[in-house]
């Protein structure tokens, strides 16, 4: 890691409060020094809001400074047609605005993004195709650090997202070649939001239109259809805009709409924590 931050004096953290990007943000600030270190959070439809809030507090736990870029890729037509490569537009648009807003502002030498070392080794990343082209440093795949690795550190640093479920951005739960629009991805936080508030920690809720599919882990499947929660599942679905809702038996399946596009089950890029 040392190395790709030799002769940096100031560095931006992309960040999303995952804990591959916090465990960056962390190393890096004790690497660098205080002072020289800020975070950037893209902002858009697709970051949910209480996802935005966690990652303010483990910013202020890591006592690092927090810079929000709004982004735009929505209004991007190849982000929208959510295509295998979605993530390729997304995290282009994020680049593109780190570099025209904050790399001037913030007096920055360099960018970087928490790509770890099992990332390096999936079938297919659009955003790190994305970060190349951008030319944005990835210190932990570089210093060989695998996921394992990063959430040992996260818990040696104490940090809030050690133990975190994966958290990819909300347009993941839509099939690819389904629009992504504001109104899904609203349908698919409130749904979220409301779940989380039943006690459900690691969730996914996939729009299929009028149905939501819901996806647990194992564990929580039968409480999902235990009385009196059950009809609480349902109400707090069809209030966030579904017609119909529904319980995947197969549980939690990271990169869903992703696998068969890269020919197999290694979690897709759109399941990045980040």
């Amino acid at each position: 890691m040392a190395e790709q931050l030799r002769g940096v004096e100031r560095l931006g953290v992309a960040y999303s409060g995952g804990v591959d990007s916090s465990v960056l943000l962390a190393l890096a600030e004790r690497a660098l020094g205080a002072g020289r270190v800020v975070a950037i959070l893209g902002v858009s439809p697709s970051l949910a809001a209480d996802e935005r809030g966690a990652a303010h507090q483990v910013a202020r736990v890591i006592g690092v400074p927090v810079v929000e870029v709004e982004t735009f890729e929505g209004e991007r037509d190849a982000y929208r047609a959510n295509g295998p490569d979605r993530c390729f537009h997304c995290k282009d648009e994020l680049f593109t605005r780190i570099g025209a807003e904050v790399v001037v502002a913030q007096r920055l030498d360099a960018v970087a993004y928490g790509e770890n070392a099992d990332d390096v080794r999936r079938l297919d990343r659009p955003g790190a195709r994305a970060a190349a082209e951008h030319r944005v440093l990835s210190p932990l795949a570089a210093a060989g650090l695998d996921k394992a690795a990063v959430r040992r550190i996260a818990r040696v640093f104490e940090l809030p997202c050690a133990d975190k479920p994966a958290a990819p951005c909300l347009a993941s739960r839509i099939p690819h070649f389904q629009i992504v629009s504001p109104r899904k991805l609203s349908q698919v936080e409130r749904a979220e939001a409301a779940l989380r508030g039943l006690g459900f920690g690691d969730l996914r809720v996939r729009h299929h239109g009028e149905v939501a599919r819901i996806e647990l882990p194992a564990g929580d499947l039968v409480r999902a259809v235990s009385e009196p929660l059950r009809d609480r599942v349902v109400q707090a679905v069809t209030e966030a805009g579904f017609r119909f809702v529904t319980l995947d038996l197969a549980g939690i399946q990271s990169g869903a709409f992703t696998g068969a596009f890269v020919g197999g089950d290694t979690p897709g890029p759109t399941e990045s924590e980040g």
